[in-house]
């Protein structure tokens, strides 16, 4: 089997895991992983897919935004729910438990959200991939049953990106992304001023023309991370410049 036939494949087993759904509710970040789920529930459920944003202090304007376009462009229906981590006081001690604070707190609502809008599942982009992963946020989604296609379907990061680039999915390429508290040490508490200062600060080197971007707040001081086929341009005196001047 070539490998437009395994990309075809993987689309198609995707496409019958999420038809037997029935109706889905996606839980949606902009990456391409959810993208993926988002699109093939639009193309098989049509208006019995619906996906949603959850919008908070850790969650960039920037990515909120892409959400927005995505879901445009796919011409799914699209919903942003508020949430606020930071009221939870163990999300903002950031202990070991913060991802699973923050899934439970997002499933918490969305689940019945789902269920008043009369959709049957809620899904989310856990992939094949994720399982070599330690990842909390996996033990909440399986506490509120949330459904997850990709894993279902056998797919993993590749596979994922391969598909869609093939369904013309325009962040199938994107570089993964995290939340803005995942640029704090565990066990420094999780602020919005410092949430702010790192999105500001990424938000920067973005409009700078990187494309891949953490910027870590360590006591107050700015550790920045680039893809390493950018590091000459970040050491570049006039960007070095800029920088200091923010």
């Amino acid at each position: 089997m070539n490998d437009l036939s395994q990309h075809t494949a993987a689309v198609e087993r995707l496409r019958e895991v999420v038809s037997r759904l029935g109706s889905a509710l996606i839980a949606f970040s902009g990456g391409i992983d959810s993208t993926l789920v988002v699109k093939l529930a639009h193309d098989t459920l049509g208006d019995r897919a619906l996906a949603v944003t959850a919008d908070s202090a850790t969650f960039p304007a920037l990515e909120l935004d892409l959400t927005r376009q995505l879901c445009r462009d796919i011409g799914v229906q699209h919903m942003i729910h508020n949430t606020d981590q930071l009221r939870d006081a163990e999300f903002v001690r950031n202990t070991v438990t913060r991802c699973y604070r923050c899934k439970t707190d997002l499933y918490s609502a969305l689940v019945p959200l789902a269920r008043r809008l009369g959709f049957a599942h809620v899904c989310d982009g856990t992939h094949l991939d994720d399982l070599d992963d330690d990842r909390p946020g996996m033990k909440a989604a399986r506490e509120y049953g949330v459904r997850s296609p990709l894993l279902e379907a056998g797919l993993g990061k590749d596979a994922i990106r391969a598909a869609g680039r093939l369904l013309g999915l325009s962040n199938w390429d994107k570089p993964a992304a995290a939340c803005l508290s995942s640029r704090i040490p565990r066990g420094e508490l999780i602020t919005l001023s410092r949430l702010k200062r790192i999105e500001a600060a990424e938000a920067f080197l973005l409009s700078e023309g990187f494309r891949q971007v953490r910027v870590r707040d360590h006591a107050g001081r700015a550790r920045v991370e680039v893809a390493q086929d950018e590091l000459d341009r970040l050491f570049q005196p006039v960007i070095g410049d800029r920088i200091t001047l923010r």
